[in-house]
């Protein structure tokens, strides 16, 4: 039996993985989407199309770059829509592969920061959204990347914002607090296990 795709979604900053995190303790596989795309940017072929795009610029040693082709595709909709171009449709391959693997399981998680701007999410059964407030996510990646507020907020102009995403969403987190979000993930799971089943 093929599982049911649930995607797993918020902004940057929201606290995604650490949902994702809370979902894997439950031995529910996870699909963390960002991370397959950085795997492929490297494969040689990939590379050349990239370099094709955008020039050898983008790339240090013969390598892809990620903090240049983060600063040519940020402040850039239309460079990052040629780079979404080139990725996605390789991520989404290696996902449907991914799902093929895990036949038996009730279902599988798919975590993905874009799911919603990159259409994916048509694709999945369900959908979770972790929310938090927009001072709290900006000040969490302060923290985490080390760069500045407006750095921050230049990203978040690349996302759609929750009030886009919450009717499209079947079940929403809200990470503000630790133990209410583990909370809110086996309230979750267990609505999942019953209505799939």
């Amino acid at each position: 039996m093929k599982p049911k795709i649930i995607g797993l979604t918020g902004g940057i900053g929201s606290g995604k993985s650490t949902i994702a995190g809370y979902f894997a303790a439950l031995n529910i596989p996870i699909y963390i989407a960002d991370d397959e795309a950085k795997k492929i940017l490297f494969l040689p072929h990939v590379v050349k199309e990239v370099v094709t795009a955008f020039g050898s610029d983008i790339l240090t040693d013969n390598i892809p770059d990620k903090a240049k082709i983060a600063a040519l595709v940020f402040n850039n909709p239309g460079q990052l829509a040629k780079l979404n171009r080139i990725i996605h449709p390789k991520v989404a391959e290696h996902f449907k592969d991914w799902v093929l693997k895990n036949t038996g399981k009730l279902f599988v998680i798919k975590e993905s920061a874009i799911l919603f701007e990159s259409g994916s999410y048509k694709d999945c059964d369900f959908i979770i959204l972790v929310t938090a407030p927009v001072d709290v996510r900006i000040q969490r990646v302060i923290d985490r990347d080390g760069i500045t507020r407006d750095k921050v907020l230049q990203r978040m102009e690349n996302q759609w914002d929750d009030q886009k995403k919450i009717p499209l969403s079947n079940f929403v987190i809200n990470n503000t607090n630790l133990e209410s979000a583990k909370k809110q993930v086996f309230e979750i799971n267990n609505s999942l296990q019953i209505v799939i089943n």
